[in-house]
């Protein structure tokens, strides 16, 4: 098992080590970080002291290992709007990003799991199409769209929750919904299939036939099998859900890290965009790994391949 977790870290940091260096290239796909900080009417002498001054006339190689370095230590640089070190402006919103997934990725995995299992032990049941039916209307609607109904009934004619606002746990609730369910469908869909799988194989029918109780031969049996797909996707959505976020934020006024990436693309606010796009891909590498553990202690063979 260290073995393959060792492999599995060696593997993440060359990567990490790939995606570090498409970020900081992210500093020159607009062109000239010097002429961007400038402005359109500075003149050639003000555009070659920033320049000289932020380092952009020396060799990518050495910006990009300075970079790298001060990344290492938690130093981002300055963020070009907000005049304050990018770690402080991302510090005040990754913290309402991570609840956010963490919420959303729980309320998917609560919600499709057990429903994907339903319809796999009742198939083409009133279970099974109603929980088809739900995955179909998840990846159909909009999340903007389901988050402002939402805000309607809830929060508008109904008052039970606020509308937008990160103070307290209530703020939570509808965007957790509205992330949670878009990421359902996928995860039932999943289960379901895998359960099917299970369920047919030739152990659990001998399980069966030893006259153990239903629920072991479920629970202990096939669903212990049929999850692993499971926590390798429930581990890319959350992912998504870190990095994808921003139009659920946007909609709930929740100012996380989601929407501090859409503000620095529309502001052109590089080193904030750099950090993020970094600190994102990072977190997705980490729960990649966590999930292909936790597969690999699920299913002992899967540490040979």
């Amino acid at each position: 098992m260290m073995r393959f977790v060792l492999r599995k870290i060696v593997m993440a940091v060359l990567v990490a080590l790939t995606v570090s260096i498409i970020s900081f290239s992210l500093l020159y796909l607009s062109g000239d970080p010097a002429v961007a900080m400038a402005g359109e009417n500075a003149d050639d002498a003000a555009i070659q002291a920033i320049r000289e001054g932020y380092g952009f006339d020396r060799p990518f190689i050495v910006q990009y290992g300075d970079w790298l370095f001060s990344a290492l230590r938690g130093d981002f640089g300055e963020s070009y709007y907000f005049r304050v070190p990018v770690s402080e402006v991302i510090a005040d919103r990754l913290q309402i990003t991570m609840l956010l997934g963490l919420f959303s990725t729980s309320f998917a995995l609560v919600v499709a799991i057990p429903l994907g299992v339903a319809a796999a032990l009742w198939p083409n049941s009133i279970i099974d199409r109603a929980a088809l039916f739900l995955s179909v209307v998840g990846q159909a609607i909009p999340s903007f769209w389901f988050g402002l109904i939402l805000i309607v009934i809830f929060a508008i004619d109904l008052r039970l929750l606020p509308a937008s606002g990160s103070g307290t746990w209530a703020g939570f609730v509808l965007p957790t919904v509205v992330l949670g369910y878009y990421a359902t469908p996928a995860i039932m869909r999943l289960t379901r299939t895998g359960m099917l799988e299970v369920l047919s194989a030739d152990y659990v029918r001998t399980a069966r036939a030893k006259g153990l109780p239903a629920p072991n031969i479920v629970f202990k049996h096939a669903l212990r099998n049929a999850i692993i797909p499971v926590v390798s996707l429930a581990a890319v959505q959350m992912g998504f859900m870190l990095g994808g976020s921003v139009v659920v934020e946007s909609v709930f006024a929740l100012h996380g890290a989601g929407y501090l990436a859409w503000e620095s693309i529309s502001r052109n606010d590089l080193p904030t965009m750099q950090a993020l796009v970094l600190i994102f891909s990072m977190f997705y590498i980490a729960f990649t790994i966590l999930a292909d553990v936790v597969n690999a202690w699920l299913d002992p063979r899967l540490r040979v391949s």
